[in-house]
């Protein structure tokens, strides 16, 4: 007796099967209950905008209309009058206001939605407009109100006003070299008085031309824009590179085909050497024509010969130093930079120690001359050399 007792207690207390009782959770009418707290939990999240939503019950129907009333009344169950009131928006997210002011567009454009800006007409709107997306720090949505007042403003009216809100003027400018709209680029940048921006566009167009002699001649041209001084230097290498180029892509192409040279027989170009940079053109130049005269030497009217350099002795110091070239070959070429400003400055930079001293001899400044031997090491030979010339008195100083 006892053992079935227990056997009942085990089935009661281990079975999946469960007594009834009144507080049973799991009873359709609780889960209902539940259902109807989860959903009307929804109304603390969803904006209370009533203008704007219409409410539906459990069916989809509209609250209030006689269609969901009867269907309610005549449901199998009856539990739906539990169902709580949902929203969906009526205008299925669209924006057919025009109502919005300025700051509301802009957030509304902020989150995607699809806002006209046609209803903006007078130039005060426009601008609080404009003001408003500056403020919101959305570059889309910046460029977008940019887009329309480029659109709808004359161009005096639009750059006037830009000129006093560098944020957008930055946007736009970044804009416009984005898209090509050269014309109305360099037209803005007049009006800004920035002269080295309006040549550096203009420089930027030889990337379109093709035809190589045009391109020459373009660059030509380039070399008389406003530039500064370090970027017309790099204006007149580039025009110098190119038309060396053309020089010996002509030669180079009459041997190729003539098949009078055997280097080209031997390894055949790939590609030609137009448009290709300073470094590939000297590699180039080194593998198929190492055999020939030293192109660097140039003869004058007397008769003597010194090195030339078409890009400047300045580049080909710089060329050397990033390939590790020992500080007496760098003096070499030092020594052959012709501006004394630039020889000094480049000199002390890759210590060519004797060029410095040479070149403050030559100018007999006793004083910068001084102050440079604080530079070198004591007891080298550039401080022996540096006190032999303060006590030569054979040397005029100017100070």
């Amino acid at each position: 007796m006892s053992r079935a007792r227990a056997d009942e207690e085990e089935y009661w207390h281990s079975s999946k099967f469960r007594a009834f009782t009144f507080d049973d959770e799991d009873d359709e009418l609780s889960q209902l209950k539940e259902s109807k707290r989860a959903v009307n939990s929804l109304r603390d999240i969803v904006d209370d905008d009533d203008d704007d939503l219409e409410k539906v019950s459990w069916s989809g129907e509209p609250v209030g209309s006689k269609c969901g009333v009867l269907r309610a009344a005549f449901s199998d169950t009856g539990v739906k009058n539990y169902a709580p009131e949902l929203r969906r928006p009526k205008a299925e997210y669209k924006d057919y206001s025009n109502d919005w002011s300025p700051r509301d567009t802009v957030r509304r454009m902020q989150r995607g939605k699809v806002c006209s800006l046609e209803r903006f007409r007078s130039l005060q709107d426009k601008l609080v407009l404009l003001d408003e997306a500056v403020a919101g720090h959305d570059g889309n949505v910046i460029t977008a109100v940019l887009i329309f007042l480029k659109r709808t403003l004359r161009r005096e009216v639009l750059f006037r006003e830009l000129e006093v809100r560098q944020v957008a003027l930055c946007h736009l400018i970044h804009f416009l070299k984005e898209t090509g709209e050269q014309k109305l680029l360099l037209d803005l940048l007049r009006f800004l008085d920035r002269t080295e921006e309006v040549a550096l566009s203009q420089y930027r167009e030889h990337l379109n031309i093709q035809d190589v002699e045009k391109k020459r001649e373009f660059l030509k041209g380039c070399i008389g824009l406003p530039f500064s001084a370090e970027d017309i230097s790099h204006i007149q290498d580039h025009y110098t590179l190119l038309e060396r180029q053309i020089i010996i892509e002509a030669n180079d192409r009459h041997l190729a085909m003539a098949g009078q040279s055997e280097i080209f027989r031997k390894y055949p170009r790939k590609a030609s050497i137009l448009n290709m940079p300073l470094v590939t053109t000297l590699f180039y130049s080194c593998f198929y024509h190492y055999t020939e005269a030293e192109p660097l030497l140039a003869m004058n009217w007397l008769g003597y010969t010194k090195k030339k350099a078409p890009i400047g002795f300045h580049r080909v110091v710089e060329i050397l130093q990033r390939n590790n070239a020992p500080v007496q070959v760098l003096q070499e070429y030092v020594r052959l930079v012709e501006d004394v400003e630039t020889r000094l400055n480049l000199a002390t930079k890759y210590k060519c120690h004797d060029v410095v001293i040479d070149t403050y001899r030559d100018l007999k400044d006793r004083i910068q001359l001084m102050a440079y031997k604080c530079k070198v090491e004591r007891g080298s030979a550039e401080e022996e050399k540096i006190n032999s010339l303060l006590s030569n008195m054979q040397i005029r100083w100017k100070n």
